[in-house]
């Protein structure tokens, strides 16, 4: 007889891939493609992805995929796709094909029954805060990711506060900080983050969308990593979805180390997040 967890192992690769269609609608215009789906961001931001359509179950090929990214050049925009890859396993063949490289993602999640996690008190100086639409941190909180994801894995870096106030700068001049605080203000995101002389040391996101929510963009300054700075931020944000009725929250992790991080938080493995793009220097 199958568990209830084993129903639930199978249940949730298909319940991550209607978040994956249904997130980007909120804030961009999809383009059918027959099996796949192009998500075009309306204003600023991070840009949205290509991926399969939502119930496709016929076969991809390389062909499709070249329709997308011959779109996706001439609007400018990444030739991201993005997809789980034990409910499209076809889609790989047909990216490789075409000539992008794959990279695979630990996707983990955090079910109902999980219990919840435990806030850390900050260290004296910190303070870790969720961040309204009005939050002078705002700014920060969005600038930190870029840094972050610029200098990936999990050592310390040479990047700090100095070059946070520079990409801050740049981030208040953008229009990013206003459409995130549209966001913020509709329900659509929650941003946290660790605070430091006004500074945000450390955020991330998540995004409800009804009984699921993904965590995102947790990126903390490379100058500050090894202080627990990303833990403490994914459980506010785990906080806050669970507030918000979230049964499942879920998130990619960039690498295995990293999933270790997140498997001590309790979050499980439930299948692999697949991301293909052109190769490096392309």
């Amino acid at each position: 007889m199958n568990s209830a967890n084993d129903d639930d192992r199978r249940e949730l690769p298909a319940r991550i891939e209607q978040y994956y269609d249904a997130v980007p609608r909120s804030g961009a215009r999809a383009e059918d493609f027959g099996p796949l789906t192009l998500f075009v961001r309306e204003g600023r931001g991070w840009p949205f992805y290509a991926r399969p359509a939502l119930g496709w179950s016929g076969p991809v090929s390389a062909g499709n995929v070249a329709r997308v990214r011959a779109r996706q050049r001439e609007l400018g925009i990444p030739e991201s796709f993005e997809w789980v890859a034990e409910t499209t396993p076809a889609l790989r063949a047909a990216a490789e094909e075409a000539g992008l490289t794959v990279h695979e993602h630990p996707l983990m999640a955090l079910g109902p029954d999980a219990p919840p996690l435990a806030l850390p008190e900050p260290a004296a100086g910190l303070e870790l805060r969720i961040v309204g639409p009005e939050d002078p941190v705002l700014p920060s909180a969005l600038a930190v990711p870029h840094l972050a994801f610029a200098d990936p894995g999990t050592r310390t870096g040479t990047a700090g506060t100095a070059e946070l106030r520079e990409a801050t700068r740049a981030v208040a001049a953008d229009g990013s900080v206003e459409q995130m605080a549209a966001r913020i203000r509709a329900g659509l995101t929650c941003v946290a983050a660790v605070v430091e002389d006004g500074l945000a040391l450390c955020s991330g996101q998540h995004q409800p969308v009804g009984p699921v929510s993904e965590i995102v963009a947790v990126g903390t300054l490379p100058a500050a990593r090894r202080r627990g700075l990303g833990q403490a931020v994914t459980a506010a944000l785990l906080a806050d979805a669970r507030s918000r009725g979230a049964g499942t929250v879920f998130l990619s992790a960039g690498d295995e180390d990293v999933a270790r991080i997140y498997g001590r938080l309790g979050f499980r493995r439930v299948a692999t997040a697949l991301i293909a793009e052109p190769p490096a220097g392309e």
